[in-house]
């Protein structure tokens, strides 16, 4: 569920093909992306189809100078983001041999530059006559670097709302940074928001954990208003969010990202029940009102938290996962699925009897990503469940009207807590 959606990077929603670059071609490979040097080389990254799989598992760079090309060779999957450093070509992919072990940064004859780093190169952008600047995700923060190791900068707890004057005189719930111990002793991070106008002193809270997802992404130290059901959106219901970072994402380097690979639900959904366990601890949480909800990725972990425990009062399941294998078989990113979850060993609908946990499961019925047949596959399995499917919505919801009825779907479900 490799999803980016407008406003919140929760995963993917490209298309099934991408459109060629005009004015170059590589006969027999379809480019993907092109980069140009100020002397007027191009550096060409291609693909072995215009379809996401196989395409984007066979890619290739290229130079091409005064129309002839010379072919660099076969490159990591997912490669992308070419820039030029000096006379020599960059670009990032995903880390080999995982397809879920997040991003690398590599040089023309494929080396990889940023091996051992314990946060996550995300983007690369030329700059013609200096050093490309990476972006980099580190923790809960995100920093700017050239790739000649110079520190440009870092964006970190920016919780203040664009200045729309619609906005103006909004209060929004406290947001506090969280450190805190997985159950093998691996430190973690993730954010807490607290309802509008309350400190932890007036908990315990009804608290909504939410899911990121990816799994390949994060919560960032940033104002928390999205059209998914949000930690604002929930902070001005009196609830209280946790925002768990757990195994699987982004911002803590290839070992960290890798970690779910073939062992989705595992060692993760240990990572996000130790941070609930702290909350309830410290007097924030109250274990008797507990909610979980995510989409994509998020989605398939709220389904599968409620096959793991019976403490949740009430789920919400966006475009979620319910069955790995089916999924691997009909969505647009098989092998990427493949590489979290291949058998149903990991699918929430082979638990399915066990959850006692109200459900509400939204999908986009054009979703390609995850097909609805994942939520209508899930609501047939769980009688206790509402099914609500948007036309015309894929694994994103695009319309107002949508992105307001799902907000006020999760207000009156989490509103039982």
């Amino acid at each position: 569920m490799r999803e980016l959606t407008d406003e919140i990077v929760v995963a993917h929603s490209a298309p099934p093909s991408r459109p060629a670059p005009t004015g170059v071609d590589v006969p027999g490979r379809h480019v993907a992306e092109v980069a140009r040097h100020p002397d007027g080389r191009l550096a060409v990254i291609t693909w072995s189809s215009p379809k996401i799989d196989p395409g984007l598992l066979n890619p290739a760079l290229h130079v091409v100078e005064n129309g002839r090309i010379t072919d660099l060779g076969a490159t990591p999957a997912d490669a992308g983001s070419p820039v030029w450093w000096g006379g020599e070509v960059c670009y990032l992919a995903l880390t080999p041999p995982h397809l879920q072990g997040g991003n690398a940064i590599f040089d023309q004859r494929h080396r990889n530059l940023t091996e051992g780093m314990p946060a996550c190169p995300v983007d690369l952008v030329q700059d013609d006559g200096n050093a490309p600047v990476v972006v980099v995700a580190t923790g809960l923060d995100t920093e700017f670097h050239r790739l000649d190791g110079t520190f440009l900068g870092r964006v970190t707890g920016s919780h203040l709302p664009p200045r729309y004057r619609d906005l103006d005189g909004i209060p929004w719930g406290t947001q506090e940074r969280l450190r805190y111990p997985a159950r093998d002793g691996l430190e973690l991070d993730g954010l807490l928001v607290l309802p509008v106008g309350r400190s932890r002193r007036d908990g315990p809270f009804p608290l909504v954990t939410l899911i990121h997802g990816g799994p390949y992404d994060r919560w960032t130290d940033d104002l928390q208003l999205h059209w998914v059901p949000s930690a604002q959106w929930f902070a001005h219901q009196g609830i209280a969010t946790f925002l768990p970072n757990s195994r699987g994402g982004q911002g803590r380097g290839h070992e960290f990202a890798a970690a779910v690979a073939k062992r989705v639900g595992q060692e993760e959904w240990h990572d996000v029940e130790a941070g609930i366990d702290l909350l309830v601890g410290q007097g924030v949480a109250d274990e008797n009102r507990l909610g979980i909800a995510g989409w994509s990725h998020g989605g398939f972990m709220a389904a599968w938290a409620t096959t793991r425990t019976s403490r949740f009062k009430a789920a919400l399941v966006g475009a979620g996962i319910s069955d790995w294998p089916r999924l691997i078989a009909t969505g647009e990113w098989g092998a990427f699925e493949a590489a979290l979850g291949d058998s149903a060993e990991h699918s929430p609908l082979t638990y399915a009897d066990r959850i006692s946990t109200p459900m509400l499961i939204v999908h986009g019925a054009d979703d390609t990503n995850v097909p609805v047949e994942q939520a209508e596959l899930l609501h047939g399995a769980v009688p206790h469940s509402e099914l609500v499917v948007y036309p015309g919505e894929g694994h994103s919801l695009r319309k107002r009207e949508h992105r307001l009825d799902l907000l006020n779907r999760a207000r009156k479900l989490f509103a039982t807590l």
